[in-house]
This record gives structure tokens, C-alpha cells and sequence, in this order.
């Protein structure tokens, strides 16, 4: 860089205090070397670990997400910057061990504000400032946690994903079942991403874990509700996961549980401009059920590969593929039948290029396979391919251009092993109900982030989708807008609105399982909500959120409790209306912190209308409530609960065994304020006991329990389980 060029350039500077927390269970003082790419707006669009190991790094990392900095310049414009970024940990002293957090960790800016170019060695540190850093927020109208704290959650196993029925709005189906409603919507109509890949499922069968090693997880988000235009074609939430930037080092974690054994690596390649990466997990509860119940076979598994190569110093090459395999069997005089088997696998080559300082533009292409077995030696298969692009660009300073463009095709089929005959009934009843076909969904979306002021951020978006299937089309224009306003500096009002589009849904996500064409049209859903973010003393934030959602043309079969369904749950049910409202609440403190916990509330109502009957949704909850707490015991101990409670769902008269048939349309009446199955609760436990063997390698031993009190749910009057999940594991990382 021309010396002119370079004394024209202001790197970043923070802005503001904020908290670092001493890591639970660390001893020692360390060094973390970061190197941050701060954006336009200030903002820590990416970070990724120099030096350190961990528990420092992780802390430090999931803190310096919520940096805020003034924005890189040259003469005066702002412009995209890599920093290198040293916090310092210091252990708190022996007289402040009583209190609840240690003292905030000390950091050190360093670095060249330039524009990202060929690697350098780290900038001598400035002089030593005190930072405090709080957590990474979320975007508006999201929800999540990192996986450092879902780590500490009990319940969740130390998976990001399992975590978001904690999440505030969420209504389980049932305790431990991995299927629920987002503020009314229904499974069907809940979206899941995985670096903007869309997969059919996220939980493995048996009440297993997410189908991706939590160890490539950096986030999960849930979107209940105007989520921005980048994701679409789902009437109701998103559930958005984010995978870890390529390391430059070698790294990797490994876990042996009873259910099931996990293991990831990483390391560099071709002198760091290289990283391959490659994990999975695999279940053998097969072989542990086959002592209790030789005639069941129940078995999962997963795998993650990526290779990512930079081929300049703007550009960079990734291919990303993963897959998840799941089969529930039994045998019956030496004859294997399945009862249910479902996989899919992805492969998403993506190619990063950034122009000049700031835009970033993104191609990917998207290939997969989706196939479920169903009793009667039936599979349904889908092909499908994608590709999409994404660009960001700053149009001037505090306002960010994001748009993009996608494509999707998917070739339905469904296999019949051992059907010859063209007449037999079973056969031609399911071509009707999935008949084969090619589905065609093109978009195009683009919003804006607009930071007018500090305090203040409006994003307006808009996408519009052209649907084809069956012969039939259909067009969807969704806008939507999110506001940030700060009212002070401890306190930020919220809102979102938006409307989403969807063709006809199953009534879960099931690879391959999509009722047919366009029948009916397209459901749609209009969402808002409006709530306060606020920063509270003791490191505690807070938000109460209210919202509104009404959906039209719903295929929720779940919800109406629609009778008229066939056994075989693939036909398309009768539409209804909808709509759900209530109050969602939200406090934490970071379970990272020695003590961290967070409560989750959720008051609502759901009601859908068939014809002129109106009444609750069959899965409707009053109310939702989550409670956890974790504690860091000292010597490495760690111990922590969560209590779950949440009301029954409605009984109708037809549902009792012996009430009364069903009317016209598979509905008997049902009264707007039916009573209640009975509430069900449950207490989550977990300890853990860590060794730090070197600055980098550590090993623990975790206990966890689901449902320790052996609490059983009623579900249509009949108790289910108790379903209590005992877990033993060893976990190891480098």
C-alpha cells in the first residue's frame, strides 16, 4: 500500500465499555489473539481465533461478537477493516471469590485498519485499555444462544439446536419430542437453515440429537416471526444455524456418551490458506435396545465435511456437505420391517468474492438426495438442486444493501418394493396422495439496514417467490420490516411486521413427504410484533415481547385435529384460518458466568376456525415456562437445573375414547374454552467435572438427565412415558 494511501486510513476504535466474564472454571491468566473483521456500521461481521486455547478463547470469541467500533475510514469514508484484537484473562483475586462474576477480562486493541489482504504477522498491541464487552445480541426478532452457553444447559445435551425449545414462544408437542409450534404455527410450516442450506429435519429419531455435530455450530437463532428476506417460503418461524469460520490451527473435540459417540477435526492446509474440517456421530442404540427388546432396531447417524481454500486475498473456495441417516425397525420371525427410515444429504460448493473494501458477494450451488421409508416397502425420494446469490454492499455510511437471488428444484418420487400389480389398492391410493412431480420455486429479495443515527437501525425488506408445481403457478410478494430504537442506553423498543408465503405443508418436516402440487393455493401468514430489549444491572438483560400472527388457507391437520385425514397421514387436509397471540418474556445472564441462568415465559392463545366453528388449536398451550440456573462450583465443578412447566392441551368430547364420532369434515364441535388435559412439569439436571491438561487440551466427565422426576404427560387422555433421558459422557477437545 502506497504510504500516502495507508496515512489516510483511521482504523477501527471500540466504542464504549462492556463486560468480559473470567471463564467458569478456568485458572491462570492467558492470552487471546483475535482477529475481527469490523464492517461499515462498526459492527463485528466476523471473528475467528489467532491464538489462545480454550476455555479462554471460546469466551473470548462469543464476547468480541458484540463489539461495537467506529467504523475503519479513508479520507473520511467508512470502509470494511481486519484487526487483530488481544484480551487479556486475569483470575479474580482470592477475596472476590464470593462475588458472581470475576472481574472483566482486560484487552488490547492492535492491528492495521487496511483492507483485508495477504496474511500478516499480529500488530504490536496498544497500550493496555479496559474492555467490557457484553454478549452478542441477536438480530431483531430473534432469539438464541451460543454454543458456549448451550453447553452449560442442562437438557439440551450441548446442542445448539436442542436449545430452541427453551426459546420464548415455543410450544412442545410433548416433552423431549423434537417437533413444535412457534407462536401458533404449526411443525410443517417451521423452516430449518443451516448456512443458508435448507435441510428437511434437525433431530435425529428416539429423542437423539441435532444431525450436526455441535462442534461446527457457532449459532443458533430462531426467527418466530418477521424474519428477514433472506430466508422465505415458511408461514411460519426459522430456525437459523450458523456454522464456525474455518480455524487456522489444528483443533478438534471428541464425545462418547451412552447413546451414541461423536468426534470433530479440523487443520490447515497449504500454509494456512486452507482449512479442511470433517465429523459426525454415530448412534448404537441399536445395539443396547437389543438386549432390553431384540425384536426393535433403532439407529442414527451423521456426517459433516468441508474443505474451504483461499484462492487470493479476496476470494475464497468451499465446499460444504453434510447428511443424516435414521431407521426404526422391527423383526418378526427373522423378517426386517421398517417402520420409519428417513435421510437426506447435502453438498454446497460456495465461492466468496469481495469487491473493494466492503461488498461481498456470495455463489453457491446446492445439491441433494431426501428419501423416507415408509411401512409397506413405500419410499418417497426427493432430487432436488439449488444455487443462490448474495451480495452485500454499503451504500453509504449506516446503510447496508443485502440482496440476493435463489433458485429450487425438486423432483418428487415414490418407490413401491414389491407392488407389481397396477390394480393393487394401496398403491394407487398413494400415487394420488404424493403423485410424482417436478417443483419449481424461484426468488429474489433485497432489505436494507439503516443506521441513521446511533440507537437507531430500520431494516425494510421485500421478497417475492414464483411457485410452480403440478402444472399449476403461483406468485408470493412477502414484505417485511424490523425497527431497533433506543430510548436510552440501557433500553431498546423492537418491532417487527412481515407477511410469508407457502405452498401446501406436510404436517412435519419429513424428507421427501410434500403433499402434492398447489391444491388450494398458497397458505399465508401476516406476523407482528412489538417488545423492549433492556440491559439490566448483574450483567442481566431482559425482554417482553407481545405479538400477533393470522394465518389463512393453513394446511394444519396438527391443529384442526382434521379426523377426515387418511391412516396414512398423506393426504392434503382441509384448510382453515388461524391466528395466535400472546406475550412472550425473556431474562438471562450468561451461563458462561460462574452463576448464569435464564427464565422464558410464554402466555398465548391459538385459535383456528374450519367453516363457521371456531375454537383452540388441538396443540394450544396458555402457558410456557422454562427455568435454569448454572453454577460453577470451584475446581472445575460445574452444576446446574432446569425446571419446565407448561399447561395441557384442549379436550374435546371426541377425543375421550367412546365420545362422540366426528361430524362433517372429520370435526365434531368444538367450544371456544374446552378444559384442560392436566400440566405437566419436569426437573433437567446436569454436572460436569473438567481437567485442563494444557493451555489447549482438556478433557471432562458429564452427567446429564432429562425428566429426572419420572413425570409422565397426558396426551389425549392417556399418560405417555414417563420419557426420562439418562446420559453418561466423556468429552475431550484440543
Amino acid at each position: 500500500m502506497p504510504p500516502a494511501e495507508a496515512s489516510a486510513i483511521v482504523p477501527p476504535a471500540l466504542v464504549g465499555p462492556s463486560d468480559v466474564a473470567y471463564p467458569a472454571g478456568a485458572t491462570g491468566e492467558a492470552l487471546v489473539m483475535l482477529e475481527l473483521e469490523v464492517d461499515v456500521a462498526g459492527a463485528v461481521a466476523g471473528a475467528r481465533v489467532v491464538e489462545g486455547g480454550e476455555p479462554f478463547a471460546g469466551a473470548a470469541l462469543e464476547a468480541a461478537r458484540g463489539f461495537r467500533f467506529s467504523p475503519a475510514t479513508r479520507s473520511g469514508t467508512p470502509l470494511r477493516a481486519r484487526i487483530r484484537f488481544a484480551i487479556t484473562f486475569r483470575p479474580p483475586p482470592a477475596d472476590e471469590s464470593d462475588e458472581l462474576d470475576g472481574p472483566g477480562a482486560r484487552g488490547t486493541g492492535g492491528g492495521v485498519g487496511a483492507p483485508p489482504g495477504p496474511r500478516r504477522a499480529p500488530a504490536p498491541p496498544a497500550a493496555p485499555a479496559e474492555v467490557r464487552v457484553r454478549a452478542q445480541r441477536s438480530p431483531p426478532g430473534a432469539s438464541g444462544m451460543s454454543r458456549a452457553e448451550v453447553r452449560q444447559l442442562p437438557g439440551a445435551f450441548g446442542d445448539p439446536f436442542r436449545a430452541i425449545e427453551m426459546l420464548p414462544g415455543v410450544t412442545p408437542i410433548a416433552s423431549g419430542v423434537p417437533y413444535f409450534f412457534v407462536r401458533g404455527a404449526p411443525p410443517g410450516n417451521i423452516g430449518y437453515f443451516l448456512d443458508g442450506v435448507r435441510v428437511p429435519y434437525l433431530y435425529h429419531v428416539g429423542l437423539g440429537p441435532s444431525v450436526v455435530h455441535p462442534g461446527l455450530i457457532e449459532r443458533v437463532d430462531l426467527y418466530s416471526g418477521g424474519y428477514p428476506a433472506r430466508y422465505g417460503r415458511f408461514a411460519g418461524g426459522v430456525v437459523a444455524g450458523e456454522t464456525a469460520p474455518p480455524r487456522p490451527e489444528l483443533h478438534g473435540e471428541a464425545n462418547l456418551r451412552l447413546f451414541d459417540a461423536g468426534a470433530l477435526v479440523e487443520a490447515p492446509f497449504a500454509g494456512g490458506r486452507g482449512a479442511a474440517l470433517v465429523g459426525g456421530r454415530y448412534s448404537y442404540t441399536a445395539a443396547a435396545i437389543s438386549l432390553l427388546a431384540p425384536e426393535v432396531e433403532l439407529d442414527y447417524r451423521d456426517y459433516q465435511a468441508r474443505a474451504s481454500y483461499e484462492l487470493g486475498p479476496r476470494d475464497r473456495l468451499t465446499l460444504f456437505a453434510f447428511g443424516a441417516y435414521d431407521l426404526v425397525a422391527e423383526r418378526e420371525n427373522g423378517v426386517r420391517k421398517i417402520l420409519f427410515g428417513a435421510e437426506f444429504y447435502r453438498a454446497d460448493l460456495r465461492y466468496d468474492h469481495r469487491f473493494g473494501e466492503a461488498t461481498n458477494l456470495r455463489t453457491a450451488v446446492t445439491l441433494g438426495f431426501d428419501q423416507t421409508r415408509i411401512p409397506d416397502r413405500r419410499n418417497a425420494q426427493d432430487r432436488s438442486a439449488a444455487a443462490r446469490v448474495e451480495l452485500t454492499h454499503p451504500v453509504d455510511q449506516g446503510l447496508l444493501l443485502r440482496a440476493g437471488a435463489d433458485v429450487a428444484v425438486d423432483d418428487y418420487s415414490i418407490d413401491f418394493v414389491g407392488y407389481t400389480a397396477p390394480f393393487d389398492e394401496d398403491a394407487r391410493r398413494l400415487r394420488e396422495q404424493l403423485p410424482p412431480r417436478t417443483d419449481l420455486a424461484l426468488g429474489a429479495r433485497a432489505d436494507l439496514v439503516w443506521r441513521p443515527r446511533p440507537g437507531v437501525e430500520l431494516v425494510p425488506g421485500l421478497r417475492a417467490d414464483l411457485f410452480r408445481s403440478g402444472g399449476a403457478g403461483a406468485v408470493a410478494v412477502d414484505p417485511r420490516v424490523a425497527a431497533t430504537l433506543a430510548i436510552s442506553p440501557r433500553a431498546r423498543v423492537v418491532h417487527t411486521l412481515g407477511l410469508a408465503h407457502q405452498p401446501p405443508s406436510f404436517v412435519a418436516p419429513v424428507p421427501a413427504l410434500s403433499v402434492g402440487g398447489l391444491r388450494g393455493g398458497l397458505q399465508r401468514t401476516a406476523q407482528a410484533s412489538a417488545g423492549v430489549d433492556l440491559d439490566l444491572p448483574a450483567d442481566l438483560s431482559a425482554t417482553a415481547t407481545a405479538f400477533k400472527s393470522v394465518f389463512f388457507n393453513m394446511t394444519d391437520a396438527l391443529g384442526t385435529g382434521d379426523r377426515s385425514v387418511d391412516d396414512s397421514a398423506l393426504a392434503a387436509p382441509a384448510r382453515s384460518l388461524g391466528s395466535a397471540y400472546g406475550l412472550e418474556l425473556f431474562v438471562r445472564r450468561r451461563l458462561t458466568s460462574r452463576l448464569g441462568g435464564f427464565a422464558t415465559y410464554t402466555l398465548s392463545r391459538s385459535l383456528r376456525a374450519v367453516g363457521r366453528e371456531k375454537f383452540p388449536s388441538s396443540f394450544d398451550r396458555t402457558h410456557v415456562l422454562n427455568l435454569a440456573l448454572a453454577y460453577d462450583l470451584g475446581r472445575r465443578w460445574r452444576a446446574g437445573g432446569r425446571f419446565v412447566v407448561y399447561t395441557g392441551f384442549p379436550r374435546f368430547e371426541n377425543d375421550a375414547p367412546g365420545g362422540p364420532p366426528p361430524g362433517p369434515g372429520g370435526l365434531a364441535f368444538r367450544p371456544l374454552d374446552p378444559p384442560r388435559q392436566p400440566a405437566f412439569y419436569r426437573l433437567d439436571l446436569r454436572l460436569e467435572k473438567r481437567w485442563q491438561v494444557t493451555q489447549t487440551r482438556w478433557w471432562s466427565i458429564v452427567v446429564e438427565v432429562l425428566n429426572t422426576t419420572l413425570n409422565k404427560e397426558i396426551i389425549e387422555n392417556e399418560p405417555i412415558g414417563p420419557v426420562t433421558i439418562p446420559s453418561v459422557g466423556f468429552e475431550a477437545g484440543f
